[in-house]
């Protein structure tokens, strides 16, 4: 918002008595008496103050415009468009644009509506108030424009774990430039961004350089713009996947107490988890041959009749496009019996315990008595004392 000052009265009568001068003599008093009635008519623009602020609106609303005067003696307010054309005179469009709307004309104030507001609307509008001196304020319309697109792009729709891929995303013809922000879940990346403009409105594409790892798998990466003329978040994703090797892990199903004893039968499960799912799983001795009459079915490994000659390591092998991997069993067989001596020294040990519990017991109670019987005959040996004494 600015103010400036106009040709006063004074300066207008003095152009107009040079261009008085300059005529002919007939014609000379006839424009000097016009002069000094129409000197007459300019109210002093002593004590009155014509001011404005300037309007910043979202593109397709409405911008308020409001020309206001201090201390006002009923001077004439008129307001011009960026072209200096004549919205409104007084409370009198001429302007054919029915965008603009009269919202309140009086002595101290004009206040237009513009609806529908466009990036054409944009620029310096003028309020003018014809005092002596006459004045002009003017107010200045910026107009938001929010992102028309919001895409995101990444390079492979699928990618293999340790791999950096490249993803952008790019918001469209705003006002001003977007700023992006990138995140990995609920964790914020720095990307970086590059600033296209043409014809007053700004492109804005963000590179990001990410290195995928399996935890990624299914994590969203979320673009995300910030802009004055947007109200909360807007922003876009796409969901990574990601492709890794098979994890192995074996698992034995019984013998349930976990002791592998010669004549047992033993069950081993392979499990493999892989992106893509692991579709050849095996089972290899290592350093030597399957047993015969080892049972091997899919993911699992039956050994039945467990003896010395099977001790060794198995192992289970799964791979996928990724990559394959591995996972060891150490299998050592012990002897039948090598549960049960376990067993009846536990049983040993809890009745040696038993009887030294209920040993102590007894003592506790023979020192309960014993100590009860002295002190009763004590006070008995020192009554039969006294008596004697006497």
């Amino acid at each position: 918002m600015a103010s400036a000052v106009l040709p006063s009265g004074s300066q207008c009568a003095a152009a107009a008595a040079v261009a008085a001068a300059a005529a002919p003599p007939g014609l000379r008093l006839r424009l000097l008496l016009l002069l000094l009635s129409a000197a007459a008519l300019i109210p002093t623009g002593d004590g009155q103050n014509l001011f404005t602020k300037d309007v910043t609106v979202i593109e397709g609303e409405v911008a308020t415009i409001s020309c206001q005067v201090n201390k006002s003696d009923d001077s004439v307010i008129q307001l011009l468009n960026p072209n200096r054309q004549t919205i409104y005179f007084r409370d009198f469009r001429p302007l054919k644009d029915s965008r603009f709307q009269l919202l309140n004309f009086s002595s101290s104030e004009l206040k237009v509506s513009l609806t529908n507001v466009s990036i054409s609307d944009e620029g310096r509008y003028f309020c003018q108030l014809y005092t002596d001196p006459p004045q002009e304020s003017y107010t200045t319309i910026t107009v938001l424009v929010p992102p028309r697109n919001l895409m995101i792009d990444i390079q492979k729709d699928t990618a293999v774990e340790g791999e950096e891929i490249e993803v952008n995303c790019t918001a469209m013809a705003s006002k001003p430039a977007t700023t992006i922000r990138w995140f990995k879940g609920n964790k914020e990346l720095k990307g970086k961004s590059e600033v296209e403009e043409w014809s007053d409105m700004y492109t804005v594409t963000s590179q990001l350089m990410l290195k995928v790892h399996k935890e990624d798998d299914g994590v969203p990466v979320i673009c995300q713009v910030e802009h004055p003329a947007v109200t909360g978040n807007l922003q876009t994703q796409r969901y990574l996947e990601v492709q890794y090797k098979p994890q192995v892990h074996i698992q034995m199903t019984y013998p349930l107490q976990g002791l592998t004893r010669e004549g047992d039968a033993l069950k081993l499960t392979c499990e493999a988890i892989g992106k893509p799912q692991p579709v050849m799983i095996s089972w290899v001795r290592v350093d030597d041959e399957m047993p015969q009459h080892a049972v091997l079915s899919g993911p699992n490994l039956f050994i039945n009749n467990l003896n010395k000659t099977d001790n060794g390591t198995y192992r289970c092998e799964a791979s996928n496009i990724v990559g394959s991997a591995h996972s060891d069993y150490m299998l050592y067989v012990y002897d039948s019996r090598a549960g049960e001596e376990g067993s009846i020294r536990a049983v040993d040990h809890a009745v040696i315990g038993g009887v030294v519990a209920v040993v102590v017991f007894a003592m506790l109670c023979l020192l309960i008595i014993l100590g009860r019987y002295f002190a009763r005959h004590k006070g008995l040996f020192s009554l039969t004392s006294s008596r004697r004494i006497k």
